[in-house]
């Protein structure tokens, strides 16, 4: 018995990741949207979707980081270049939250 129980938690912790929320589909959910800041925001609160938006910002953080290194330019001029191109690049019925903090739906 102990042996299946192992085997299965093995088998559903491997499995696990397939069934995580992706940035596309947290897109095409409505669940998140893209800002003028360079980073993704939550429109719906749920663990999963704080959970996505977390590790979505921090992996552009560093890239943005490793970028303004590169290029003599500050973490945030990345960052907001990278958002003013994600926003006009997002697709039709995607969210995104203009200038003046409203969400809008392409």
């Amino acid at each position: 018995m102990r042996r299946m129980s192992a085997a299965l938690l093995l088998v559903w912790m491997i499995a696990q990741p397939a069934w995580a929320l992706t940035l596309d589909e947290a897109r095409q959910q409505g669940r998140v949207g893209e800002t003028l800041s360079g980073y993704v925001a939550a429109r719906q609160q749920d663990n999963e979707t704080q959970a996505l938006v977390k590790h979505i910002n921090e992996g552009r953080r560093t890239q943005y980081q490793r970028l303004a290194q590169q290029n003599a330019l500050t973490t945030s001029d990345i960052a907001s270049i990278a958002g003013q191109k994600l926003v006009s690049r997002a697709a039709a019925g995607e969210y995104v939250r203009g200038i003046n903090g409203q969400w809008r739906q392409k």
